[in-house]
């Protein structure tokens, strides 16, 4: 056995600065524990005394001894009269053995539908992506530290599942403002972000084979959390008004779940109207459903007067409102909220302790704080006069490229424009052509429940965290992303 070879082989697994880093009595065991799993030194293999093994790799004695011990310590080697041993304990497998297959996923996980390689990548044209450079870090930074020098042991537990006490109060205050929700500070819900909420709301609300009604196209997350809870899914449709339920689904397939994103449908960016808000709660309410509320984007809304939240139509209105900090604020802060009517607020709660994660006082205190010290208002303002330059930037730049390959629609508000392919390419082939070019283009047709009776052939395109300067390059170069689909 040459052992210098050996631990050059393990050099080169761990990678030259990794292993540098590692003490030489570490660098000798892991490199033999990991030729003894291998099957690189066999079981019943004698190794080097400490003394010749030490003379050999120009190593100090100690540590040989060292490596020895541990390895024994651990049950890989043994000491006998001949030296030290390859213990046996059945590693080495028959030259027979097939190769063991990965073990099968549930069927719950293979279902839910991940988005495509590099889909995530924080490219141009990525949906959902915020301007992060425009971030005032450093009052955020001042308010963190603030909240960690206020911090003390008892803030080191797992949080209550109320939280916040100071947050809920805030969130409170700017949604019967902002969004003409109906609450006080109990009925606010801190979670660690929507799809916290969302899973909250599948698990509590509903039993496994309950019927949920999704929009479609719709927020492949909600249908995640929802296929996790072992919840049957119904695509229903979504027209220029928003979701558009006929009287057959409600006939034939009454829902207890009813998802949607009134204040700007992800992704094709309808605004709902208020006779279809009205009508909707109504029949939920007949039908003895809830609706949860996902208030997506809708502090960007920019054509005509802003529409309160559905969940403020009605005093009773069986309505779970959800909203979230990583659009407005950054996604790593993972905070979000849900507003519950007060009957409920009990049951959930004690579902919350049960279900949800619970800690993160230091962040909470600090969001708390730069609300109240009106950071967040001056923040959204300023973002909001950014993402009308961007979306006119982009809008004008698929003008000049682009206006006879694609129909733009969803700029009434939101970080996202809807765009339908009005030349024979498929989505999809378009999105693969587009991550060829450092583009993100995401699929219409992915958005969609398989089993549905719309089809969609369309783009997603995020211009949130794209600078305007850029948008006429990166049309360009969507358009040649087009042409390559047209040639396939």
């Amino acid at each position: 056995m040459d052992y210098e070879m050996l631990l050059a082989t393990f050099r080169r697994q761990i990678g030259p600065q990794a292993y540098a880093r590692m003490p030489r009595q570490n660098r000798l065991y892991a490199s033999l524990r990991a030729a003894i799993l291998s099957g690189k030194i066999e079981e019943g293999t004698r190794l080097l005394s400490s003394r010749l093994m030490s003379e050999e790799l120009g190593m100090a004695r100690n540590s040989v001894l060292y490596a020895y011990e541990r390895l024994a310590s651990e049950g890989f080697v043994r000491g006998t009269r001949q030296g030290t041993v390859v213990a046996r304990v059945g590693l080495t497998q028959t030259p027979a053995a097939a190769p063991a297959e990965m073990p099968a996923l549930s069927r719950r996980v293979t279902h839910l539908n991940r988005p495509g390689k590099g889909m995530d990548d924080p490219l141009p044209f990525l949906p959902g992506t915020p301007a992060l450079d425009e971030f005032p870090l450093a009052q955020w930074r001042r308010c963190i530290e603030r909240a960690w020098r206020s911090t003390g042991s008892a803030q080191l537990g797992y949080a209550p599942t109320s939280s916040n006490a100071a947050l809920r109060r805030v969130i409170a205050e700017y949604l019967r403002v902002s969004r003409g929700v109906r609450c006080d500070a109990e009925q606010v819900f801190v979670t660690h972000g929507t799809q916290s909420g969302l899973g909250l709301c599948a698990h509590a609300l509903a039993d496994a084979g309950d019927t949920v009604w999704v929009e479609n196209p719709g927020y492949n997350g909600a249908r995640n959390a929802f296929l996790a809870a072992d919840l049957r899914l119904t695509p229903i449709p979504v027209d220029a008004d928003g979701l558009a339920p006929q009287p057959r689904h409600w006939r034939d397939t009454p829902p207890k779940l009813i998802y949607i994103t009134p204040s700007h449908q992800y992704p094709l960016g309808a605004v709902m109207s208020l006779e279809r808000r009205l009508a909707l709660v109504a029949q939920a309410r007949t039908a003895g459903a809830w609706i949860i509320e996902d208030d997506y984007d809708s502090e960007f809304r920019r054509q005509g007067a802003p529409l309160s939240a559905l969940q403020g139509l009605a005093e009773d209105a069986p309505v779970i409102y959800l909203g979230t900090f990583s659009k407005v604020m950054f996604p790593a802060l993972r905070i979000g909220f849900m507003v519950v009517p007060p009957a409920l607020t009990p049951v959930l709660r004690r579902a919350a302790g049960a279900l949800m994660l619970r800690g993160r006082a230091a962040d909470q205190q600090a969001l708390a704080d730069f609300i109240e010290a009106g950071h967040f208002t001056r923040h959204l303002a300023r973002m909001r006069r950014l993402y009308v330059q961007r979306r006119d930037a982009l809008q004008e730049a698929l003008e000049r490229h682009l206006r006879d390959l694609l129909t733009v629609s969803g700029a009434g508000g939101g970080m996202h424009l809807s765009a339908r392919l009005d030349v024979p390419a498929a989505d999809t082939e378009v999105s693969r052509a587009g991550r060829e070019r450092a583009l993100v283009l995401r699929p219409l047709s992915q958005l969609c429940l398989p089993e549905s009776e719309e089809t969609y052939n369309g783009l997603m395109l995020g211009y949130g965290a794209v600078p305007a300067e850029t948008m006429d390059a990166a049309a360009r170069t969507m358009k040649q992303a087009i042409h390559a689909a047209l040639r396939t």
